[in-house]
């Protein structure tokens, strides 16, 4: 069985929005594996940085700004890749330019996205990988 690997300043952090859920645990985030779709061949599945509910000054966001911010971001966690990601030698002479468990940059429009009750997830192609990056609020847009 597959685990999800967290980066260690997610995994204690508390849900402010009840509709989203965030996998705790082994058993929630092997229910949220379940439920994710495994992407096939060469794509990636992506859950899309999202970031602080409230801004420094204290101000809460509205649903529908973080909605947008969700839908626009350009940063992504891997949370699974397809079988045949970065397989392809002639194409990546170098190997992989990502891995599960590590955050990336996307272009804004790229990859099919979808909703479950975990929030919102894209599914890219393994050649759509702009970069990787170690902090995600550090990427706030790309222009």
């Amino acid at each position: 069985m597959k685990t999800l690997i967290k980066p260690e300043r997610f995994v204690d952090k508390k849900n402010d929005d009840e509709d989203v859920k965030i996998p705790r645990g082994p058993k929630e985030t092997e229910e949220y594996l379940r439920v994710l779709p495994q992407p096939v061949g060469y794509r990636l599945l992506i859950k899309p940085y999202v970031g602080k509910k409230k801004t420094k000054g204290g101000i809460y966001l509205s649903e529908k700004t973080q909605e947008t911010i969700e839908m626009t971001t350009v940063v992504g966690f891997v949370v699974k890749m397809g079988d045949l990601c970065y397989k392809d030698k002639e194409k990546f002479p170098t190997g992989p330019w990502c891995k599960e468990g590590q955050f990336i940059v996307y272009g804004r429009y790229a990859g099919s996205r979808f909703k479950t009750k975990y929030g919102e997830h894209r599914i890219l192609n393994d050649d759509e990988i702009i970069g990787t990056i170690n902090k995600p609020e550090d990427i706030l847009a790309l222009f």
